[in-house]
């Protein structure tokens, strides 16, 4: 199992008329704690897309909110994979608020695609040779 935390403060412009953060922004906070989450092992998704030619769209998302975060709020953003990414990346996510109040989970499941032929390929043997160490035992 793979875990990865990252904050984000919750700006204004990102809020909507009753002062909660706009839910279409949980999408956004989402990617970042993924890009982060890649960035800690040294890879970059720039580097993905420019270098070895992968990008990764998103498949699906599931998001169930529980309690609204605020303007200014400092939320820790978990990241979690369970599984070794094989043929595709599926991230779970816990999103809580400074007082460690369970805000939102998700789930996001992304696939791989080779840039030059846009044809669906399994994960690059880079990125499971940087991240099997995280799952070894299982």
């Amino acid at each position: 199992m793979w875990n990865h935390e990252t904050q984000i403060r919750v700006r204004y412009g990102e809020t909507d008329k009753m002062g909660y953060l706009y839910y279409g922004h949980y999408a956004e906070y989402l990617e970042v704690a993924r890009v982060e989450m890649i960035r800690s092992i040294g890879l970059t998704y720039k580097d993905l897309e420019d270098i070895h030619k992968v990008i990764m769209p998103v498949m699906s998302m599931e998001v169930h909110y529980y309690r609204p975060a605020y303007y200014d709020d400092l939320l820790t953003v978990k990241t979690v994979l369970t599984e070794l990414p094989i043929k595709d990346f599926k991230y779970e996510f816990e999103i809580f608020n400074e007082a460690d109040e369970l805000l939102t989970k998700a789930k996001v499941k992304l696939c791989f695609v080779d840039s030059m032929t846009m044809k669906r390929i399994h994960t690059p043997e880079f990125l499971i040779e940087a991240v099997q160490h995280f799952f070894h035992g299982q």
